[in-house]
């Protein structure tokens, strides 16, 4: 049942079904369509290496986050989480969360701005005679009306952009394991260019570990489900199924999709460009490159509303602890964060016009640093987990109703696994702008953060200080 009280509460109106499409649609995006390319012409058939070893850290992650939150439900999930954890600490809790909820809502400003670009540009495939930003102007308009009309909306978009990407997923893999087999019209059942061109890991081991390292990103989204689950009818329900749900099926859908792809299309070929339209086109299926840019489509307006959606409600939590202005809290009767919806579409279009008058300066910046950004944040979900695991354990222990697995050693694995991913940045050539661009906008939050605790300082020692003139 809805909460009625919309002048101060987020309605709970989200349904099981779209926790779980929001879960599973969460880490199904475009880059598994597109940029997964990249890194297997780094990495070889070893690309399906990277793409576990990433996907593992990723599932612990989720584990853990599963466990928060099914034990204390709370807007703002893993902001939330981080102050809690830190709170026994002088100024911890508070910092913690800070730079937790900011870097997670820069984050998804950055992907919409990013996925609105991607939009454009996909249509344009089509309609080539209709400018580019005028596409992504329409885009971020009818997604953002879609995220004002009520969190019901949302949920129900997601429902079934999630729902088309998971199916292609599903058809893909089905109508690829058929060819390899050799049960499809004209095949033979091999291991197709798995081990050729130079073997399953033809440039060594280290292309296969710099690509997880590139294929982090591809994964962040999951854990949205634990923002949505403030709007759930069932909160504690909801996210215990939507977590167990996702860890299996999101390593099957990524890795056994990575692994055709590599057995259809050989690694070292200008198809790997476009991997999924490749590989359409190897088991010679018509209009390949229309079905594929329908459902990369897809997935990009699945993106697109999931930002809109994730940044709104991490913006609004952040105003309940006074670290975002307060007027921003604002609820519609439908109980929608209006202001905070509206403020993350503006700020995207900016980056989107950015895109277009300074690609390489400011705009480079946005999209090298937001994917370290997302690094930190999970980073920080861990050692939440690894503090909060020990106080429930002490003091509520009948909450724990999911359990990280091998706590604390695997929670332990988690951090040290997402840590050398960052440390391994410094030694990639095309990973280090990425990192030192994430070092700056951490350093930027940390230096906003001190500013704010002067500030408040000064206003609670001066009872004067912010008085009108």
């Amino acid at each position: 049942m809805a909460n009625r009280d919309t002048g101060t509460h987020l309605q709970s109106s989200l349904k099981q079904r779209h926790m779980s499409m929001i879960a599973l649609g969460g880490v199904i995006g475009a880059g598994l369509f597109v940029g997964s390319g990249v890194v297997v012409h780094a990495a070889g058939p070893a690309a399906v290496l990277s793409f576990l070893i990433t996907g593992a850290l990723v599932v612990l992650v989720m584990r853990m986050l599963g466990e928060m939150a099914c034990a204390m439900p709370a807007v703002g999930s893993f902001y939330e989480y981080a102050r809690l954890a830190w709170n026994d600490k002088p100024v911890g809790g508070e910092l913690a969360g800070f730079l937790t909820g900011w870097m997670y809502w820069y984050f998804w400003v950055i992907v919409v701005a990013v996925e609105a670009v991607a939009g454009a540009n996909l249509i344009q495939f089509w309609l080539p005679d209709i400018p580019a930003w005028a596409i992504s102007l329409v885009l971020l308009v009818v997604l953002t009306l879609t995220n004002l009309v009520s969190v019901a909306s949302y949920g129900e978009f997601e429902f079934w952009f999630a729902s088309i990407k998971v199916a292609a997923i599903v058809v893909f893999l089905f109508l690829g394991g058929l060819f390899v087999f050799g049960m499809w019209p004209g095949a033979v059942a091999s291991t197709g260019h798995l081990l050729s061109h130079g073997g399953f890991m033809p440039n060594g081991i280290g292309p296969a570990m710099s690509g997880a390292v590139a294929a982090t990103g591809f994964y962040f989204g999951a854990e949205i489900v634990t923002i949505a689950a403030a709007e759930a009818a069932e909160p504690q329900q909801a996210v215990a199924r939507a977590t167990n749900s996702v860890i299996g099926r999101v390593l099957f859908f990524y890795i056994g999709s990575i692994l055709l792809v590599v057995m259809l299309v050989p690694w070292n070929s200008a198809g790997m460009a476009t991997p999924y339209v490749s590989a359409l086109e190897a088991m010679r299926i018509p209009a390949a490159a229309h079905i594929m840019n329908a459902v990369v489509l897809t997935a990009v307006l699945s993106a697109l509303n999931s930002g809109l959606y994730a940044s709104s409600r991490m913006l609004f939590a952040l105003t309940r602890r006074g670290d975002a202005p307060r007027s921003l809290a604002k609820l519609n009767s439908r109980g929608v964060p209006v202001r905070a919806i509206l403020i993350g579409t503006l700020f995207g279009y900016a980056a989107v016009v950015m895109s277009y008058v300074s690609p390489d300066t400011v705009f480079a910046f946005l999209v090298n640093s937001y994917g370290t950004v997302a690094i930190f944040v999970y980073v920080l979900i861990a050692f939440s987990q690894l503090k909060l695991r020990k106080r429930l354990e002490r003091e509520s222990p009948g909450k724990l109703k999911i359990r990280m697995w091998g706590y604390p050693y695997l929670t332990w694995v988690a951090i040290i696994g997402m840590l050398s991913i960052v440390g391994a940045m410094a030694f990639i050539p095309d990973q280090r702008t990425p990192l030192a661009l994430g070092v700056v906008s951490l350093t930027v939050l940390l230096v906003a953060f001190t500013v704010r605790s002067i500030w408040r300082k000064l206003r609670s020692s001066d009872p004067e200080f912010d008085s009108p003139v």
